[in-house]
């Protein structure tokens, strides 16, 4: 009935799980207290959950990415203390969990963290700087959200119920097999990474479409926002990458499942098969992960500098040229597994080459802020540490793309070094940004400032002490993932690299405070214009929060910094645009069942539950063809509806 489902799957093999999973069960009970106290639920379920409204699904996808990272970096606290203490002792983590905390790690910070993370933003802002009402297909915006959501559940999931892979955030076979993990860890990750591979491509496609053919009339795309240019290439590399981890997912499933030879050490099956696989994906992402953040520190730069963005064609091209060469790097994830001298040498030139056109973003956005009136905001902290920092990554990686140096620090602590120091001042630092950035636009308040500055100083010193250190650890030869160790001169640099994970930890709570503060004062911190910093695209031309349908009428672009234009030009800017009839679509609870009725199917099929995988599945076709035909799925506004929207204006939490 249960398949292998039984009261030992609960985790009481390690204190720390157990309380790690108590820990989960009590927040999620608290949440669903408080909304029940509140009596909440039926406005969660009309206004939020059931809505394509692209604003608030952005949202919703940014507050799943805030919940992820204080799971994952809770994950990352544990590795750091563990490492710090465990010289010639075993430590408090049993070396089964510790292996789960790392592959538990990479795998939210990657998937549920920064991929929902950087789909919030571009939910939010891109239809507003194109001048759109919406995106090209709403509900199929709710139905990635939701699967989306459900991929994460499941890797909650298995902190209660189970364990989670030991195998690594990328599963290399032969470990992460049947042979040699019967458990049901590599089956939670491999759903949940199907989950969220399938809701992340349909995002791609739905926001290829949006920028493609939504765009305001007198928007070509050489007068789109950098936003929304990194938006549009990085739904061009979802669309071509993320099919690739999705099918790499499910060949790995068949061998675990059907007893298949994909990527097994016997019956013809090859395992580098799977590891060109996930990398032919895995590159990409990273440039998935951060072209979105380089189109944030364009806006930013541009705005508080008080200036045209400098270079725009070459941020453009270089943007594209980012996209095409991010497919022809991957191997160089595996130089040292088994390729020839020449293509080793291939795929280093190419890396080199890559970090050309990222170089002249870099000189673009000095320029920019050249003789400019630059206004320290917080969101320009978050740019200029990045800018610091990632040059110092990037160099890094110009070393580890020379296949020889690559075969030293292969597998090291400079490894790790390495990719956080471009992933988190590369991504996170951006996304830290256009959250504070575009926070007033959303609520029609601005988050505090004095929090804001306190949380970035406390998250760059600590990444720095939690990071260099590990560059040193590399250079003295220690592997990466290593759960306790005997070499007396290491414990120094990782005690030191533990207070850094402590000082972010800091920058975190003071993150959480800084939103409480706002919402306690947001009275204070009001937008009553609707541009509150100054802005020069489309999406600050409205109020804050903008109207469900965003425009009251279309837009028509005659500038690459629009609202500047209509600024200057003053009263009657605004006299080409276009006033047409106004459809909004209906909310909808069929993408919420889809979604969770998929993360039901994942469940059974990790337990061998065969019944409720059956009925899950059968549910989803039928909620698909319940959907099918569903004529009425939008409604007309009115002139006195859109009268009355318009007249409400800007302010804190207006039309919630």
């Amino acid at each position: 009935m249960l398949g292998k489902l039984s009261w030992d799957a609960l985790p009481l093999y390690s204190w720390v799980a157990f309380s790690g999973a108590a820990m989960e069960v009590l927040a999620a009970v608290a949440v669903i207290a408080v909304i029940t106290y509140l009596g909440a639920w039926r406005y969660l379920w009309t206004e939020w959950l059931t809505s394509v409204d692209h604003k608030r699904i952005g949202i919703m996808y940014t507050v799943l990415a805030l919940v992820m990272l204080l799971r994952g970096f809770a994950d990352a606290i544990m590795m750091r203390t563990q490492q710090a203490v465990a010289y010639n002792s075993q430590g408090y983590l049993p070396p089964d969990h510790f292996d789960q905390v790392f592959s538990a790690h990479g795998t939210i910070m990657i998937f549920f963290m920064a991929m929902p993370f950087l789909t919030g933003l571009i939910n939010f802002v891109v239809p507003q700087q194109i001048g759109a009402r919406d995106v090209a297909f709403p509900f199929l915006n709710s139905v990635s959200l939701w699967l989306t959501a459900s991929g994460a559940g499941l890797v909650l999931a298995s902190l209660v119920i189970g364990k989670f892979s030991t195998a690594g955030w990328t599963a290399y076979p032969p470990y992460s097999g049947i042979e040699y993990s019967p458990d049901v860890g590599v089956d939670y990750w491999l759903w949940a990474v199907i989950l969220s591979g399938v809701g992340t491509t349909l995002t791609g496609i739905n926001f290829l479409v949006t920028i493609l053919k939504r765009r305001a009339p007198g928007m070509t795309l050489m007068r789109m926002p950098l936003f929304t240019w990194t938006a549009l290439v990085v739904s061009l590399l979802i669309v071509f990458a993320f099919p690739a981890v999705t099918v790499a997912g499910g060949l790995l499933g068949l061998d675990r499942y059907l007893g298949m030879h994909f990527f097994t050490n016997d019956g013809g099956g090859n395992m580098m098969n799977y590891i060109n696989l996930i990398w032919i994906w895995g590159h990409p992402e990273v440039y998935i992960l951060i072209l979105p953040a380089f189109g944030i520190f364009s806006e930013v730069v541009s705005t508080f500098s008080r200036k045209r963005l400098f270079g725009y064609a070459s941020l453009v091209y270089a943007t594209a040229a980012i996209g095409l060469l991010s497919f022809t790097v991957w191997l160089h994830h595996f130089f040292t597994m088994g390729s020839s001298a020449n293509v080793n040498a291939f795929f280093g030139i190419m890396t080199m080459i890559i970090a050309v056109p990222t170089g002249v973003k870099v000189f673009d956005w000095l320029f920019t802020m050249y003789r400019g009136r630059i206004e320290m905001s917080v969101p320009m902290l978050w740019t200029i540490g990045f800018i610091v920092t990632f040059v110092i990554g990037g160099m890094s990686g110009v070393l580890l793309a020379i296949p020889p140096v690559d075969y030293l620090m292969h597998n090291s602590t400079f490894l790790v070094a390495h990719f956080h120091n471009m992933l988190i001042p590369g991504a996170l630092f951006g996304y830290f940004a256009g959250y504070m950035y575009w926070f007033p636009k959303a609520f029609g308040f601005k988050l505090d400032d004095t929090w804001g500055r306190r949380a970035f100083w406390l998250w760059i010193s600590g990444f720095y002490l939690a990071f260099m250190p590990l560059y040193v650890l590399g250079f003295m030869g220690m592997s990466r993932r290593m759960e306790h160790y005997d070499m007396p001169g290491w414990q120094p640099w990782l005690i030191v690299a533990a207070l850094g994970a402590f000082l972010i930890a800091a920058g975190i709570l003071c993150m959480i405070i800084q939103l409480y503060v706002s919402v306690k004062n947001r009275e204070a911190l009001a937008d009553t214009t609707g541009d509150p910093w100054g802005g020069r695209t489309l999406e600050w031309a409205t109020a804050s929060p903008p109207a469900p349908y965003n425009f009251a009428r279309i837009p028509v672009v005659h500038d690459r910094d629009e609202l500047i234009w209509r600024k200057e030009h003053g009263e009657g800017a605004d006299k080409d645009d276009i006033a047409t009839p106004i459809e909004l679509p209906e909310n909808t609870g069929h993408g919420v069942i889809i979604g969770i009725v998929g993360g039901i199917l994942g469940f059974a099929m990790i337990w061998h539950i065969w019944w409720l995988a059956v009925v899950s599945l059968v549910a989803i076709l039928a909620t698909i063809v319940m959907r099918s035909f569903q004529d009425e799925g939008e409604r007309d506004l009115t002139d006195s509806d859109v009268a009355a929207l318009e007249k409400r204006g800007s302010g804190p939490l207006v039309g919630y």
